[in-house]
């Protein structure tokens, strides 16, 4: 076990909430689990330590909460970047308690009322551009291509100040939703879990009788079983 938090903000009950196993939350996202557990948990490095990116401090704890999971969705759109993320780490700290929320990348008000915080911590700690959360238009400041793509996934409730709620793992086009109260925060498809459909298909039924039998579109079922399929793969 790790060191206990010294964060001393207004809680966050549903942030806070333990909703999946590292692995699981690994495969929603597409992600090798050991990534998501150095972004978590810190690692090692050709000898060097490495500290968490989304949490205060390592803890071990391999129960990921809602505001972490939607953090790790927001990283997952720099995972490509040859900038290594642990850059941020610094900005997310300053955030944290800027913000006075234990997961300020979980909530709306650094893309939306807060950029010029953010714009003032990434210039502070020298962020490199190709990781940055927020960059300038002329005189505007709007959120990086990166930051859009997580935009585009997280629901935020109110969507200028509130908390994630419901998040698309496969983008907004994409009819798959997760949203931790409803069916234990299992992907699902109009309240359908995801890995229901998957089963009816795996056991010999065809995309037309499942969207017959559940009255949904056929384009609809198929992207929620080959978001099944993917996310299978990483599981394994």
């Amino acid at each position: 076990m790790g060191e206990k938090s010294t964060f001393q903000g207004t809680p966050a009950p549903m942030l806070e909430r333990p909703v999946y196993s590292l692995g699981y939350a690994a495969s929603l996202l597409g992600l090798h689990w050991e990534r998501v557990q150095a972004w978590l948990d810190g690692c090692e490095r050709g000898g060097r330590r490495y500290p968490p990116v989304i949490r205060e401090s390592s803890t071990g704890e391999s129960d990921v909460t809602w505001g972490e999971f939607v953090e790790l969705g927001y990283l997952r759109e720099h995972r490509r970047k040859s900038v290594s993320l642990h850059h941020l780490r610094p900005v997310i700290a300053s955030l944290r308690e800027e913000l006075q929320t234990l997961h300020p990348l979980a909530t709306a008000n650094p893309f939306v009322v807060d950029r010029e915080l953010v714009m003032k911590l990434q210039d502070e700690y020298d962020l490199p551009q190709q990781i940055a959360i927020i960059g300038r238009n002329g005189r505007s400041l709007i959120p990086t291509k990166d930051t859009e793509r997580f935009l585009q996934k997280a629901i935020f409730d109110p969507p200028d100040i509130g908390d994630a709620v419901r998040f698309h793992p496969a983008g907004a086009t994409s009819p798959v939703v997760i949203d931790p109260l409803r069916r234990f925060g299992d992907p699902t498809l109009d309240g359908v879990a995801v890995e229901r459909l998957w089963e009816l298909h795996d056991a010999g039924e065809s995309v037309a009788e499942i969207a017959e039998g559940y009255d949904m579109a056929e384009d609809c079922i198929r992207i929620a079983i080959s978001y099944h399929e993917h996310h299978r793969t990483m599981a394994a």
